[in-house]
C-alpha cells in the first residue's frame, strides 16, 4: 500500500512539473514574441522616418536632409526625439504595478514606435548592407546567450550589480562624448557596451525564467511578460547600436 501511494506522489509530481513546464515555454514565447513585435514596429517607424529625411541625389546617394529632417534632428526637437523613449520607459516602470496588463501592452508598443523615430538615424548615418549585416551578427549573439540565459544551471544573479554598474559608467560616458566628441571613448563605450549587453541578454532571460516562478495571477504573469520583453528589446537594441558603432559603414 505504500509503494503504491510512493507511486501516487511521483505521478503527480511528474504532471505538476510538465504543467508548469508547459506553462515556462508558454510564457517564454510570449515574452520573445511581444519583443519581436516591438522591434518589428521600430524598425518600420524608423525606416519610414528615415525615407522622410533624407535628400537623395538620382544615384541614391545621401546629399542632406529634408526639412522634416531638419526640423526632426537639428532643431531643439531633437532632444525630444532624443528623450522621449526614456521617458516611456521610466513611465512604465514606475506605473506598471498600478495600470492593467491592456494598457501596458499599449504603453508598449507607443515606446517601440517612438523609439523608431529615435532609431531613424541609424538608417540615415550607415549604409543599409552595414545595417543588415550587423543586425544578423546581433541577432546570432542575441539568441545564444538568451539561450544560454534560459538552459544554464548556474546562477546568473551575481552578475546583476556588476552589469548594472558597467551600464551606469557607459550611460555616464556616453553623455560625456555627447560634449567631447572623442573618437577613441566612443570606441571604447562600444566595446564596453557589447560585452555589457551580452551579459545583460542572460542575465534578463534568467530573471524572466526566475520570475515566472512565483506564485502570480495571470493578470500580473501578462504584465511579467510585458516587462520582461521589454528588457530583452532595450538589450537587443542597444547591442545593435554598439555593433554598428564598431562594424557599421557610415553613408
Amino acid at each position: 500500500m505504500a509503494f503504491e501511494m510512493d507511486r501516487i506522489i511521483v505521478s503527480n509530481n511528474a504532471q505538476t512539473q510538465e504543467v508548469f513546464d508547459a506553462g515556462l515555454r508558454a510564457h517564454m514565447l510570449r515574452v520573445y514574441n511581444i519583443m519581436a513585435s516591438g522591434l518589428a514596429l521600430t524598425g518600420i517607424v524608423s525606416v519610414i522616418v528615415a525615407q522622410m529625411s533624407m535628400q537623395l541625389d538620382p544615384a541614391g546617394n545621401l546629399v542632406g536632409l529634408t526639412e522634416f529632417g531638419r526640423t526632426l534632428f537639428l532643431s531643439p526637437m531633437k532632444w525630444v526625439v532624443m528623450l522621449a523613449p526614456l521617458g516611456f520607459i521610466m513611465f512604465l516602470s514606475f506605473k506598471v504595478e498600478t495600470m492593467s496588463a491592456s494598457t501596458a501592452q499599449a504603453i508598449f508598443w507607443a515606446f517601440a514606435g517612438v523609439m523608431g523615430i529615435s532609431l531613424s538615424t541609424i538608417f540615415i548615418t550607415y549604409t543599409g548592407a552595414s545595417i543588415a549585416r550587423v543586425f544578423f551578427i546581433t541577432a546570432g549573439t542575441f539568441a545564444g546567450m538568451s539561450l544560454y540565459g534560459y538552459t544554464t544551471q548556474k546562477d546568473l544573479s551575481g552578475w546583476g550589480s556588476f552589469l548594472m554598474m558597467g551600464l551606469i559608467g557607459i550611460i555616464i560616458a556616453s553623455v560625456v562624448n555627447i560634449f567631447v566628441g572623442s573618437s577613441a571613448l566612443q570606441f571604447a563605450i562600444s566595446v564596453i557596451g557589447v560585452l555589457i549587453f551580452v551579459g545583460l541578454t542572460a542575465y534578463d532571460t534568467q530573471k524572466i525564467k526566475m520570475e515566472y516562478a512565483e506564485n502570480y495571477d495571470h493578470e500580473t504573469k501578462s504584465k511579467l511578460a510585458i516587462m520582461g520583453a521589454l528588457r530583452l528589446y532595450l538589450d537587443f537594441i542597444n547591442l545593435l547600436v554598439m555593433l554598428l558603432h564598431l562594424f557599421g559603414n557610415r553613408r
